[in-house]
């Protein structure tokens, strides 16, 4: 793949990545999930799905929140790793999801969850180190009684997001319809509509791909997906697909359709709720059209994802 060498980082930096890679504990064990075809996780597996995209107002964090249910849903033992420790979205979506159980009864699933905040030591081998000890506990403590590892990052770069992109069996990188969030992978040719050069974010996923295939892991499925879409299309709309159609053969992503734009998703928050919980709640009543469709959206980028079957 050709890429633009002055946004890779340097190699003393590269090195100094991988050898906080290799000490991580899903690199000292072994590995025997495929991405391809049917079959069941191992019980000694786990399979760690990252958002990423080192933007925010994109939607990853609700996108992510329905992807932990919908899975929970289909049988998987799911865990949360929030290391947006500012923001903490998916942190206070659990919390408030925790608060709702407790006052209604409802029989809501509910994820096993940690917050990673940044490290505030003085010096940065200190901060790094302290980070990846921490990465590590929540690896450790999270990965053997569940499937999945969900980890939601910051919309910005740090060394945390980097760790943890490294590790992504399955990076879900979402997007706003939009060429300003095109920027994300790349910079655009007004004239052509093609990209004429990659951003420091695919050059970040690049890098870690390039590793986990140093390092004889199973290769990254990078599924970019456009969340917040508008319920009418423009000629905007169709240029920015025919952009990312191309695109992903040449940074060798999956496009698939994210979220559409509903304001029930804000609604919900507050209490903890995603759409594929309406059918257990008797408050909803009947499911009205626009709940079934979004329900749909999220079971379809579910499946894209073609994850191995939970374990027994």
């Amino acid at each position: 793949m050709a890429c633009h060498h002055s946004a890779r980082p340097e190699p003393e930096r590269l090195k100094a990545l991988t050898v906080e890679l290799t000490s991580l504990s899903p690199y000292n064990r072994a590995r025997s999930i495929r991405l391809k075809g049917s079959h069941r996780m191992d019980s000694n597996s786990t399979h760690y799905i990252v958002f990423g995209n080192e933007k925010g107002g994109t939607g990853k964090s609700t996108l992510a929140m329905h992807v932990v249910v919908c899975l929970q849903r289909l049988g998987y033992r799911v865990a949360v790793i929030d290391l947006d420790s500012r923001q903490k979205t998916v942190s206070r979506f659990l919390e408030n999801r925790h608060k709702t159980i407790a006052k209604s009864g409802d029989p809501l699933p509910i994820a096993q969850f940690t917050t990673l905040p940044g490290s505030s030591r003085s010096s940065t081998a200190e901060q790094r180190a302290e980070e990846q000890q921490a990465l590590q506990a929540a690896i450790n403590s999270l990965s053997g009684p569940h499937d999945v590892i969900v980890i939601d990052c910051p919309g910005s770069h740090t060394h945390l997001s980097s760790l943890a992109h490294a590790l992504a069996d399955t990076l879900i990188t979402p997007m706003n319809d939009s060429f300003i969030d095109m920027d994300l992978l790349g910079e655009v040719n007004p004239d052509t509509w093609k990209v004429d050069r990659l951003s420091h974010y695919a050059e970040m996923v690049w890098q870690s791909r390039k590793f986990r295939s140093a390092s004889e892991r199973p290769p990254m499925d990078w599924v970019v997906t456009r969340n917040r879409l508008a319920n009418l299309h423009s000629q905007n709309t169709k240029r920015v697909d025919e952009v990312l159609t191309a695109l992903q053969k040449r940074l060798f992503f999956r496009y698939v359709p994210g979220l559409s734009e509903r304001v029930i998703y804000r609604e919900l928050f507050p209490r903890g709720l995603t759409m594929m919980d309406i059918d257990l709640l008797s408050e909803f009543g009947r499911m009205q059209v626009s709940h079934v469709a979004a329900r749909r959206e999220v079971k379809q980028l579910v499946e894209a994802m073609k994850l191995p079957d939970p374990s027994d």
